[in-house]
């Protein structure tokens, strides 16, 4: 695999998403960081899934929102943060292989919400294959959360 493509001024962005116990959790390898936009590498772990090789809608869930808020973040000025306070899932096809990839996006920016997407892809060797696409919106926080 390659370098991960992250924007140094961005940096602060993948100290965030790997400081949450769940990106941990899941495995979340921030692999693409710029303005506006977000990649995000998880491996299909058995001990998230439903039942072998397919993950469980939470996992992917979770993935898309890292992703998108993620986007979210990059756009913010220095000492602030962002939060999801909603966000749905469309599940469109199974979340199977060997890992997902999630690249998240800003829609649209206001002063204190900004709503953002991303699409999820199942990974397995050179395939993928969309499996979700994932909508909500991030709260613009003032204080740092590291």
């Amino acid at each position: 695999m390659n370098a991960p493509a992250i924007d140094p001024a961005l940096s602060h962005i993948s100290d965030i998403v790997h400081a949450m116990p769940i990106a941990r959790t899941l495995g979340v390898e921030v692999t693409e960081l710029r303005r506006g936009h977000a990649e995000l590498r998880t491996p299909i772990a058995e001990a998230m899934t439903f039942r072998p090789g397919q993950l469980q809608a939470a996992a992917v869930f979770a993935a898309g929102d890292c992703a998108a808020v993620a986007a979210a973040g990059t756009l913010l000025e220095p000492g602030s943060w962002a939060a999801t306070i909603d966000g749905t899932i469309k599940l469109v096809a199974p979340a199977s292989g060997t890992g997902l990839r999630a690249v998240g996006r800003v829609v649209d920016q206001g002063r204190l919400l900004t709503t953002c997407a991303a699409d999820v892809y199942a990974v397995d060797g050179d395939d993928e294959r969309l499996c979700a696409t994932w909508l909500g919106t991030a709260r613009t926080m003032a204080q740092r959360l590291l």
